[in-house]
């Protein structure tokens, strides 16, 4: 039997730990973390049943030891700390957003292709078997022609000005919060499900909030204590409105949103084909609404009546739901079998996909600025089709 891979994390905030599950339960030797400190390094090791705490990234990553290197940190530090793992010789998975700017995600892309290591990016809502089996429907023709896709993301974690985070400074979460942050998902699993790719948009920004109660190192989705009453300007946007075209002669739209009461992660999906409809709500994962003109249908997350494509990750009898941690569970499986195997399964996310990601974030940047419809620069699209 092949010894266990050894992994490390780098930053163990909420999504962190939610790495390091997941590594676990995929059979990996959590071998050592980071976090702001050594003391906080050692604490999170303790809590996640790591084997070190180690007091800087850079030690983390000079451990030969440690085959996988998982980057939870801000979004700052994506690119530093991925060059120096992959030019260790690491293979990587690294929060989204890839990098802050498009180039600098390509940059990354082009590093992992040429030193031959696994990269990938956890756009985990692909791993629902629901949405697999939306992917197959519209592979197979069953919708006919898609003319349509629409939707949301919407959360409520930041809609009092003394909600706050390190995501809402864009010195570490970049110039866009919202739409890199959550509406990368939504196009992302757009594209994958639709296998159309987002051509053309317009959008417009807001941030609702221009001001926000100062509170350094809070996590995210923590109940907001305005403990130090200093207040910070705002300039990354708490809503994104885009509407776009694609390569296949689709229309779509989609609401991002981060101030919407009550909204917890509804990231609900519709796509409208010639000949059935298709509709996803992440809340509502254990089923997808199938809608044609003369009846309507709730497919349900049963692995006997699934196409085996999306039967894979029904890991559970029906009747039992499944939700997020198994769907990066199912991620991260994939992963570590691409890093022992050298093939990489189909449908897993690659840095390829994160470069597209970031893409996308500069043209809604760009065309809320403007005014106006942008394209989509893409010249990483022959990568991202062939994923």
């Amino acid at each position: 039997m092949d010894d266990p891979l050894r992994v490390g994390i780098a930053g163990t905030g909420f999504i962190g730990s939610v790495h390091a599950r997941a590594a676990k339960a995929a059979g990996a030797v959590l071998a050592g973390v980071t976090s702001s400190s050594a003391e906080a390094a050692q604490a999170a090791a303790d809590a996640l049943g790591a084997e070190h705490g180690f007091a800087s990234s850079a030690a983390l990553i000079a451990d030969p030891s440690i085959e996988v290197l998982h980057i939870c940190t801000p979004n700052h530090l994506h690119v530093p700390l991925a060059e120096a793992a992959i030019a260790a010789g690491k293979h990587v998975i690294c929060e989204k957003p890839l990098a802050l700017s498009g180039d600098d995600a390509a940059r990354l892309a082009t590093a992992a292709d040429a030193a031959g290591v696994q990269a990938g990016v956890p756009f985990v809502y692909r791993y629902y078997p629901t949405v697999r089996e939306a992917r197959e429907l519209v592979r197979c023709g069953t919708t006919g022609s898609l003319r349509l896709l629409h939707g949301s993301y919407l959360q409520d974690w930041l809609l009092r000005p003394d909600d706050d985070n390190w995501r809402v400074q864009a010195d570490f979460g970049g110039p866009s919060r919202a739409f890199a942050d959550i509406g990368s998902h939504w196009c992302d699993l757009a594209e994958f499900i639709s296998g159309h790719r987002i051509t053309r948009l317009s959008a417009r920004t807001l941030t609702a909030v221009p001001e926000r109660v100062k509170s350094d190192g809070r996590r995210a989705f923590a109940a907001a204590t305005a403990d130090s009453g200093q207040l910070r300007p705002v300039t990354t946007e708490d809503v994104a409105v885009v509407q776009f075209e694609t390569d296949r002669g689709a229309m779509g739209s989609a609401v991002i949103s981060q101030v919407s009461a009550g909204r917890k992660n509804r990231l609900w999906i519709e796509l409208d084909g010639a000949e059935a409809a298709l509709a996803f709500d992440q809340e509502q994962p254990e089923e997808l609404w199938y809608g044609r003109r003369d009846r309507l249908t709730v497919v349900r997350r049963d692995p006997e009546s699934l196409s085996p494509a999306a039967a894979r990750f029904a890991v559970l009898p029906p009747g039992h739901p499944q939700g997020y941690a198994d769907c990066f569970d199912a991620f991260v499986a994939d992963f570590y079998a691409a890093v022992g195997g050298g093939s990489v399964p189909e449908g897993m996310p690659q840095f390829a996909d994160g470069v597209r990601a970031t893409r996308i974030t500069e043209a809604v940047l760009v065309s809320a600025r403007e005014q106006s419809w942008v394209d989509v620069h893409a010249p990483e699209l022959t990568e991202v089709v062939a994923t």
